[in-house]
């Protein structure tokens, strides 16, 4: 598991600054530490914003406020930095791993990046805030969500251009995931502590749920209840974050969306993603939480058994010092093979 810090704000208490490593067959114990670049003008490390790989490139992207850097997996060097005129955020890359689509920071476009070169291929102008980003596991569509729109913009990857647009949903989109068919998308949105469900086909909004036996409270980051939402990878789960009770909250992924139980956490959860074999949750805020048993098992620990906490992390499996298979930053659907 490959941790990016700072990865919540640039707060440094959460692990300081780095790509740091952990060994999910050993009790997911600390590896190492990769330095990584992404600085202030004052010297301090920026905030991370995203983490994406490609693996024909054996290459890391980490977004910072600024912009980009690749990180070469083997010698552990990064390639380039590039600072991005109106910022980036949170990124995701096509599954052949050669183009990225990567967010302005909240301004109303998306780069289209080449991801060997870092030059702009084009860019998409959508809305208002760009924000999150999904490339579908097909590599036909890619799903941008902006903050101030009610509406998940898609964009057809051929061209470029966006073909279509799912909603509206309640409020503004925040994180969202979509299932392996690229049929769904269950969407946190502003205000609501809770998730929505959309037909990606017909663009419909099929469902609202609220979380019950909990009441919204003030939140010390994201601005809105709920923020983080993941499909366990056999798309049965849908768990989403809480942040003022400081809990994941896990449902049924069919209708009518069943709520199944409550997990306490250590700290504010901002994102969620699962192991590629779905044995495993990780909360931002983290631990390690087995799935099936609900319990935590593992709170994870730097070299200086420092408690690390991230919402930019992603499984990487290696064969001969080259990336094999890769999980994403987004809790996604795999009961399809693609």
């Amino acid at each position: 598991m490959y941790v990016a810090v700072p990865g919540i704000r640039n707060y440094l208490g959460y692990g300081g600054h780095g790509l740091l490593v952990f060994d999910i067959d050993k009790g997911h114990e600390f590896v190492k530490r990769i330095p990584l670049q992404g600085f202030k003008q004052d010297g301090t490390p920026s905030n991370i914003k995203g983490i994406a790989v490609s693996i024909p490139l054996n290459s890391a992207y980490i977004s910072t406020l600024e912009g980009l850097q690749r990180l070469d997996l083997t010698s552990e060097k990064i390639i380039w930095e590039k600072a991005f005129d109106g910022g980036a955020d949170r990124m995701s890359i096509s599954p052949d791993g050669m183009t990225m689509y990567l967010p302005s920071l909240e301004k109303d476009f998306w780069n289209v990046v080449n991801c060997e070169s870092g030059e702009i291929i084009t860019k998409i102008k959508v809305y208002d805030r760009a924000h999150n980003t999904i490339y579908g596991p097909s590599g036909d569509f890619a799903y941008m969500a902006d903050i101030s729109s009610p509406y998940l913009y898609v964009a057809q990857t051929k061209g470029h251009t966006i073909v279509n647009k799912i909603g509206p949903f309640s409020h503004g989109i925040r994180p969202f995931t979509i299932n392996s068919q690229e049929s769904l998308v269950y969407v946190n949105v502003n205000e609501l502590l809770g998730f929505e469900v959309g037909d990606l086909k017909t663009g419909k909004v099929l469902a609202s749920i609220q979380v019950e036996g909990w009441d919204k409270g003030p939140v010390r980051r994201h601005g809105n209840p709920s923020h983080g939402i993941g499909l366990t990878p056999d798309e049965k789960e849908i768990w989403i974050s809480d942040g003022h009770n400081m809990r994941m909250h896990l449902f049924q992924a069919t209708a009518p969306y069943q709520q199944l139980t409550t997990i306490p956490l250590q700290d504010m959860p901002g994102w969620i993603t699962f192991s590629l074999d779905g044995n495993y949750a990780y909360p931002s805020s983290g631990e390690v939480i087995d799935v099936k048993s609900r319990k935590i098992i593992h709170l994870l620990q730097d070299e200086h058994n420092n408690y690390v906490a991230s919402e930019k992390m992603i499984e990487l499996h290696f064969q001969d010092g080259k990336i094999i298979a890769k999980g994403d930053q987004f809790g996604l659907g795999r009961k399809m093979k693609h």
